[in-house]
């Protein structure tokens, strides 16, 4: 994937200069950027405005974002981003993901299994609080621990005080740490789906480009005490949707960014991390494509799993291509040499000057574990850690049983960050999930996974010997997946109100698998936190010299945490031709005519009968100047009055840069227009009574 010419100059600009440009940032809730819009738009950003765009927002803990848009508790999201959901509620008679779906009265809305949804309340700085708890001169393992025991400190007064969920934030590589408290649902109700074929019209090759033309849409109604929630905020539908040129706001979850990276943190990236996950994508995507073509179950089974591996891998090639890009790098490496010069010429900055050196000293460490750590303990998430060398959902669930066992019985602020006080319920949430696993999937991705594990520590690796226990890859998966108890919900629960005890007579296979490589997986869990602690500390050295030297650009690197951004409705150019702001729907079937109606393109058989009826000029999608990154998929759109106006699904290819700087040359946001959702509700589903509740609001 190549990044085009203009996106390349942007980047050059962007390292070599550290201001903000006029639509740059995902800008915190707690600091909005008031005097910018002011400026340049003449908007008032009121509290009153900021208070209710924030709490119509939701957080999606499987990965999204969406917003209230009914009084009567109706949340959009993406299709994609409710794919896991369907993907769990399918069975081999039952579609949901392929086929869509529509509840028309509550009783027929389908219970998501273990979705939880998040909606912000409040921000508190804890700044202070944090960093006072840690010991003068503390650096590495004492520092590590003492964050993280004074942060589940922190999240546990707040829940237990508030009732509300509490997550201590990290904002500025360790600048600043705020207090996000969230009401949480879990009572999750589908209510309607389009088609997979409709919501990603296209398919792989269309992904990351423009012009699109998907109805990228899920609705889900959030229950409590078995009633749909009456929403104190919601936002209004606009029937005419977002209209080229408008100041459009985006409000939701980001996930990630690497802007405020050091050059050597970016050459980490570019030599190792990224090439690892991209060997292990293609690998993985090649795996999965090939057992869905063997049946269409198979097919349905990893349907979701295929598409997040796809949607990575093009992500991750559009990141390494800027960072391959010499000018880009080249840059960079100008700019930061430019602000180390600034602080060797004031020795009250000596120590920010060495914070360089710290970051790349930890950086230098914790790329020579990163292959291990990866392969052995994994990423963390929401609910364990996921290792590329024990790729299953069975092996995920033998982890996180043996791991709570043995972390319980430790005190708060000593356990793994996972199992503290105050995530114990969306941990349990997610234990004990009657979602449906499968066996026969369970054992290729396992086995592929073994193998990744043999091809890159080698045969006669002690740890490799050990988990292969004298079998192949493929025949100690099978075995270990054939025998385990886990998948069974009623086994886990026993398990987990046990503790250690009954964890270690149970003599499950797979817990006793993930027992054998918990001492280095935990080590090496160490080493990583340590150094991460270290680049922390660091940071906030540079963080605070910056500020003082330069101004700060106002938004720190995304976080999952709800961020706004704004941007207008605009169109670019793209090899000397202009690209429209906006898509319609005489536009998806003029494309899928031009494709021969073959797969991706085809059209749903209700498409084709009802194309006669839709008026063709009515806005599908369309693109906008704000500044997102993945996570936001499903944020609303809105405009200056709070009214929903689109739902972000996407960006164009130019967009992949977003990690690394921001740019409005040919970066766009693409979005589903409101007026083309209405249209589609209203005449090729036939679902009056959803499209009404949308636009007034009530049922």
């Amino acid at each position: 994937m190549k990044l085009r010419p203009l996106a390349v100059r942007f980047l050059v600009a962007l390292a070599l200069g550290s201001s903000v440009r006029a639509e740059e940032g995902m800008w915190l809730y707690s600091a909005p950027p008031r005097a910018a819009l002011k400026a340049a738009y003449g908007f008032e950003v009121t509290d009153a405005w900021l208070d209710h765009l924030m709490q119509s927002s939701v957080r999606f803990n499987s990965g999204g974002s969406g917003s209230f848009v009914s009084g009567d508790g109706l949340v959009i999201t993406n299709h994609h981003v409710g794919a896991d959901a369907l993907q769990k509620m399918g069975t081999a008679e039952h579609n949901y993901l392929r086929d869509g779906f529509y509840a028309r009265t509550d009783g027929d809305a389908i219970k998501c299994h273990d979705l939880e949804l998040n909606v912000l309340q409040s921000i508190e700085d804890v700044t202070a609080r944090v960093n006072a708890a840690i010991p003068a001169g503390a650096t590495g393992d004492d520092a590590a621990l003492a964050r993280r025991k004074i942060i589940a400190g922190i999240e546990k007064e707040s829940r237990e005080k508030t009732g509300l969920r509490s997550d201590v934030v990290t904002l500025y590589q360790g600048g600043a740490y705020h207090l996000y408290r969230s009401k949480r649902y879990t009572d999750i109700r589908l209510v309607f789906a389009p088609e997979a074929q409709t919501a990603f019209f296209g398919g792989d090759p269309d992904n990351f480009e423009y012009p699109r033309y998907d109805l990228d849409i899920c609705l889900f109604r959030v229950f409590e005490n078995d009633r749909p929630v009456r929403p104190a905020h919601y936002l209004k539908w606009s029937a005419a949707g977002a209209r080229d040129g408008e100041l459009v706001f985006v409000s939701g979850h980001p996930g990630n960014t690497s802007r405020l990276l050091t050059t050597g943190e970016l050459a980490s990236l570019r030599d190792v991390s990224i090439p690892l996950t991209l060997e292990t994508l293609k690998r993985r995507e090649v795996l999965l494509a090939s057992w869905s073509g063997r049946s269409a179950e198979n097919a349905r089974r990893a349907r979701e799993d295929l598409f997040g591996v796809q949607n990575s891998r093009k992500v991750r090639d559009g990141a390494l291509a800027a960072l391959q890009d010499p000018a880009f790098m080249g840059a960079k490496l100008a700019a930061e040499t430019a602000f180390k010069q600034k602080l060797a010429a004031r020795p009250d900055y000596a120590a920010a000057l060495a914070a360089f050196d710290r970051i790349d000293a930890a950086t230098k460490i914790m790329a020579a574990h990163l292959l291990r750590h990866r392969l052995i303990e994994g990423a963390s998430s929401r609910f364990t850690s996921t290792p590329a060398g024990f790729t299953s959902q069975s092996f995920a669930l033998a982890r996180a049983l043996l791991r709570v066992a043995d972390e319980r019985p430790k005190s708060n602020g000593e356990r793994l960050q996972e199992y503290a006080d105050a995530k114990r319920e969306s941990f349990e949430l997610a234990l004990f999930s009657d979602k449906p696993i499968y066996p026969d999937y369970e054992i290729i991705t396992l086995a592929d996974s073994l193998t990744l594990l043999v091809e890159k520590l080698g045969y006669t690796d002690p740890l490799v010997q050990r988990v292969l226990a004298g079998r192949s890859p493929r025949a100690r998966a099978a075995e270990l997946i054939n025998a385990t108890q886990v998948r069974d919900p009623a086994f886990r629960r026993k398990l987990y109100a046990g503790g250690a005890a009954a964890v270690a007579t149970a003599q499950d296979p797979l817990i006793e698998l993930a027992r054998t490589i918990d001492p280095e997986a935990r080590a090496l869990r160490t080493i990583m936190e340590a150094q991460d602690e270290v680049k922390q500390q660091a940071q906030a050295a540079l963080g605070a010299a910056r500020f003082a030297l330069e101004g700060t650009s106002g938004y720190p690197d995304a976080t999952f945490t709800l961020r706004l951004s704004y941007g207008t409705v605009k169109g670019y150019e793209e090899n000397g031709a202009p690209v429209s702001a906006t898509t319609n729907l005489a536009g998806l079937y003029r494309r899928s005519a031009e494709q021969g109606d073959r797969p991706p393109f085809d059209l749903p058989p209700r498409w084709t009968e009802k194309k006669a009826a839709l008026d063709l000029a009515v806005p599908m999608d369309f693109v906008s100047t704000n500044d997102i990154i993945g996570g936001n998929s499903g944020s609303p759109v809105v405009n200056g009055a709070a009214e929903f106006v689109g739902i972000i699904f996407d960006g164009n290819i130019q967009s992949l840069s977003a990690d690394f700087g921001y740019t409005d040359l040919q970066s766009r946001a693409v979005s589903v227009h409101s007026a083309g959702i209405i249209e589609a509700l209203r005449k090729v589903y036939e679902v009056p009574v959803l499209a009404d509740e949308l636009t007034t609001g009530r049922r």
